[in-house]
C-alpha cells in the first residue's frame, strides 16, 4: 500500500510526518526552518522521515511513497515582507486607482497618524486600457488592436515579471479580460499573467483587484519553488503525486497551486484545524476549539458538528497585526480561523507605557529564542516556558537540540531590569500575559459565533500549543482539553486527513424572481466542468466526490450576504422556491425576523467539490500494547498557575504511559516534538489511540 508524506514549513520549524497507508503508523521529523532556503529544511525533514521508516522496514522506502502533501508560509511571508516580484496592473480606463481609494474606511477612527497598507503595485506600474463591460455582463466596448498594442509597449518598457489583469465587471463576463490576457501571453511568453476572472471571479472591484495583484505578485516565486520542490523529491528517490494544501482546508495539484498561489496563503493553519477536527471526531467530540500555537503565531477556530466553517474573504499583511481592516483584503476561500496571539518565538518587551507585553515581533528560527544558543538575546515565550520548568533543556526535540537555561535567564533578567522584576517574575508575567491575551481573543471569537465555551473541547496542536493549552482552557472555562498523538506536528496530520477540494465562483447580482434559469444552468455547468478538470488532476481516480452549491444572498438593497447551501443540482424554475425558503430560514435564524416587503437577491454562486473523507485513525508505532502501570521518569519543579507557587510534579514519557491509564495533575508529559503541561489539579486520561484527554473542573 506504500507511504504518504506530509511536510509543513512554518516560521520557526519545518515539520514532517510519514504514514504507512496499510496500518496508519506514523513517524515524525522536525527541523529548524532554513530562512534563506526553506527547501533545505524540507529536504532534511524528508530524508529524516525516510530514514526513520527504513530503520523499521529494512528496505528501500522512497520508491514506495505514493503521495506527498505540502504546505508552507511562502506566500504569507512574501506579502508580509514585500518580497514579491515587480508586478504591473492592467485595469479598465479610469479604475487603476481603486487600490488607493480602497473602501474609504479607517480601521482606527481616532488614530490621527493612521497607516494604511501600501498597494503592491506602485502608480507607475498601473496601466489602463479602453474597454467596458456593463454590470449585467453586456460588452459595451471591446479593447481594439491599437489599445492592446499600446499596452504591450508600456509593459515592455516597465520591465515587469508578472501582470495582474482586473477589468471592470469581468466577474460577470470575462470576454474582454480573456482577450487582453491572451494577447499578453502571446507577447510575453513565459511571463506570469493573472486574470481576475480566474483568481477571484466575484463582485467588489477593490477586493477582486487586490486579490489578483497579490496572486501575480507571488506567482513567479511560487512557480519556481514548486519546480525546485519536485526536483528535490526526485533527488530523494520519490516519484509520487504531489499535492499542495490550500486555505479552504483541502489540497490541490501543483499546476493549480502554481496558477492561483494566493489560494495557499493559509495552508499551514488550515492543516492544524483539520488535524483538530479529525482528532476530535476520533475521540467522539464534534464541537471543538482548534488551538494551534507554533513558533510564530497562535490561531483558533470554532468547529461545530465536526465541520469547520469556510469564509471567502481573508485579510493579509496587516499593518497592525490585530486590527481588522489594516491589511490587504483577499477573496480567498479560507477556513474561518483567527490569529489570537503570539508563538513560542515571540519577543517580550516593554510597551510605551512601561508595561510587559509580548510580540508581535518574533525571533524566528534564526537566531531564535535566547535559549536556542544561536545568538538570540531577546527574551521570548519559549525562554519563559523553560524558566518556569515546563520544558526540559536536555530533551528538546528528543535531546537532538539542547536548550541553554542560563542564556534564557540572562535574557529574562535583562528585561527584568527595565521592569524592576526578577527573571523568574518576568517569566511568570510572560506566561500569564500570553495566555490571558489568547484567552481574551478566543472569548470574543466564541461570543461572535454566539457559542458558550463550556460546550467545546479544546484540541491543542503545534509545538507550543500543548504547553499553554490547559491554562488557556482554564481561563476560558472549557471543560476538556484533547492532545492528539504527534500534536507537535499536528498540521501535517491535518494534511494527511485533508480532502482534495476545488472552489469556483461566479457573481451576478440578480433578484430571485428575475433569474434566467437556462443561462444560469449553463454557467454553473461550466464551473463544475472546470472544477472537475482540476479535481481530476489531484484526486485518486476512484475517489468519491461530494459536490455542493453555495449561494450568497441578501435582500435587494442590503450590503451584507448570507450563504445557503444545497447539494449540487442543475438549477431550474422549480429551484426558485427552494432558494427563497432556504434564504428566509437563514435570515430568520440570524436576525430574528424577515423583511415583509423585501425581495431576495442572489449575489454569488459557488460550486465546491471535495473528495469524501472519513475519520482518519493514525497509529503511534510503539506503545499501543505496553502493559503495566504508568511510572514517572523524573520529577521537576514547575510553576503552578492556580496557586502561584513553584512545586515539584511528576514527569512522564508520554508514549510510555499505556492506554487506559488515569493520572492526576499537576504533571508533565514529555514527547520529542512537544510537551504537555498540566499546571493544576485535573483528571488526565490516556485514550485507546494514545491521545491525552484532560478534564478540568469548570465553574457553572
Amino acid at each position: 500500500m506504500g507511504y504518504r508524506i506530509a511536510v509543513d514549513i512554518g516560521g520557526t520549524f519545518t515539520d514532517g510526518v510519514i504514514e504507512k497507508v496499510s496500518g496508519g503508523q506514523i513517524y515524525l521529523a522536525k527541523r529548524l526552518t532554513t530562512q534563506s532556503d526553506p527547501g533545505e529544511a524540507l529536504s532534511n525533514v524528508v530524508n529524516d522521515l525516510l530514514a526513520a521508516v527504513a530503520a523499521q522496514a529494512e528496505r528501500r522506502v522512497p520508491a514506495e511513497v505514493t503521495e506527498v502533501i505540502h504546505g508552507s508560509t511562502l506566500v504569507t511571508n512574501s506579502l508580509i515582507e514585500r518580497k514579491g516580484v515587480p508586478t504591473a496592473l492592467v485595469a479598465t480606463a479610469g479604475t487603476a486607482d481603486v487600490i488607493d481609494i480602497r473602501r474609504e474606511v479607517r480601521y482606527d477612527l481616532y488614530d490621527l497618524d493612521i497607516e494604511m497598507p501600501e498597494p503592491l503595485v506602485p502608480a507607475e506600474r498601473r496601466f489602463e486600457i479602453a474597454e467596458r463591460t456593463a454590470a449585467d455582463g453586456a460588452v459595451l466596448k471591446r479593447p481594439d488592436g491599437d489599445a492592446i498594442a499600446g499596452l504591450i509597449a508600456q509593459l515592455r518598457a516597465a520591465n515587469v515579471q508578472s501582470v495582474a489583469v482586473s477589468l471592470l465587471h469581468s466577474c460577470v463576463n470575462a470576454a474582454n479580460e480573456n482577450e487582453v490576457g491572451a494577447a499578453l501571453r502571446d507577447a510575453f511568453p513565459g511571463m506570469c499573467v493573472s486574470l481576475s476572472s480566474r483568481v477571484a471571479c466575484e463582485i467588489r472591484e477593490y477586493e477582486r483587484t487586490t486579490t489578483t495583484i497579490a496572486n501575480a505578485y507571488v506567482q513567479p516565486i511560487v512557480r519556481q519553488y514548486l519546480g525546485e520542490l519536485e526536483s528535490r523529491l526526485r533527488q530523494a528517490g520519490i516519484d509520487a503525486n504531489l499535492r499542495i494544501m490550500v486555505s479552504s482546508g483541502g489540497s490541490t495539484s501543483v499546476a493549480a497551486a502554481a496558477e492561483v498561489p494566493i489560494s495557499t496563503i493559509e495552508s499551514g493553519p488550515a492543516g492544524g484545524v483539520l488535524s483538530a477536527t479529525n482528532a476530535g471526531r476520533a475521540a467522539g467530540f464534534d464541537d471543538v476549539l482548534a488551538f494551534d500555537m507554533g513558533g510564530t503565531t497562535a490561531k483558533i477556530c470554532t468547529i461545530l458538528s465536526g465541520v469547520p466553517s469556510v469564509v471567502h474573504v481573508f485579510e493579509a499583511a496587516r499593518v497592525r497585526r490585530f486590527k481588522k481592516g489594516s491589511g490587504l483584503p483577499l477573496l480567498v476561500a479560507s477556513i474561518d480561523l483567527i490569529e489570537i496571539g503570539a508563538g513560542g518565538g515571540s519577543i517580550a518587551r516593554t510597551s510605551e507605557l512601561g508595561l510587559l507585553t509580548v510580540g508581535p515581533q518574533s525571533a524566528g528560527a534564526e537566531p531564535g529564542p535566547a535559549c536556542y544558543g544561536q545568538g538570540g538575546e531577546n527574551a521570548t515565550v519559549t525562554d519563559a516556558d523553560l524558566a518556569l520548568g515546563y520544558l526540559n533543556p536536555d530533551y528538546f526535540l528528543g535531546g537532538r537540540m539542547l536548550l541553554d537555561l542560563d542564556a534564557a535567564m540572562r535574557a529574562l533578567g535583562t528585561l527584568g531590569e527595565r521592569l524592576a522584576l526578577s527573571a523568574q517574575a518576568v517569566a511568570k508575567g510572560i506566561f500569564n500575559v500570553v495566555n490571558e491575551a489568547m484567552a481574551g481573543a478566543a472569548r470574543v471569537h466564541i461570543a461572535e459565533k454566539a457559542q458558550d465555551p463550556r460546550r467545546f473541547t479544546l484540541v491543542a496542536t503545534g509545538g507550543a500549543g500543548p504547553v499553554h493549552a490547559v491554562e488557556i482552557a482554564r481561563k476560558l472555562r472549557v471543560p476538556r482539553v484533547l492532545f492528539p498523538i504527534a500534536a507537535g506536528t499536528g498540521s501535517c496530520l491535518g494534511f494527511l486527513a485533508a480532502p482534495v477540494r476545488v472552489d469556483r465562483s461566479w457573481s451576478r447580482s440578480t433578484r430571485v424572481d428575475a433569474i434566467d434559469w437556462t443561462d444560469l444552468a449553463n454557467v454553473l455547468s461550466g464551473l463544475k466542468a472546470d472544477a472537475e478538470a482540476e479535481l481530476g488532476a489531484a484526486a485518486p481516480r476512484d475517489a468519491e466526490v461530494d459536490w455542493q452549491l453555495l449561494v450568497e444572498m441578501r435582500y435587494a438593497g442590503q450590503g451584507a450576504n448570507l450563504t445557503v447551501a444545497f447539494p449540487f443540482r442543475a438549477p431550474d424554475a422549480a429551484f426558485r422556491a427552494d432558494l427563497t425558503d432556504a434564504f428566509q430560514r437563514k435570515y430568520q435564524e440570524n436576525y430574528g425576523g424577515l423583511l415583509p416587503s423585501g425581495t431576495p437577491e442572489v449575489v454569488t454562486w459557488r460550486v465546491v467539490g471535495a473528495t469524501r473523507q472519513d475519520v482518519r485513525h493514525f497509529v503511534w508505532p510503539i506503545g499501543q500494547d505496553r502493559p503495566g502501570a504508568a511510572h514517572p521518569k523524573a520529577r521537576r519543579v514547575i510553576f503552578r498557575t492556580e496557586t502561584d507557587t513553584f512545586e515539584e510534579v511528576p514527569v512522564y514519557e508520554r508514549y510510555a504511559v499505556p492506554a487506559g491509564s488515569r493520572l492526576e495533575g499537576p504533571l508533565i508529559l514529555e514527547e520529542e516534538e512537544s510537551t504537555i503541561v498540566v499546571p493544576m489539579a485535573a483528571q488526565v486520561e490516556i485514550l485507546e489511540n494514545l491521545s491525552v484527554l484532560v478534564r478540568l473542573e469548570v465553574r457553572p
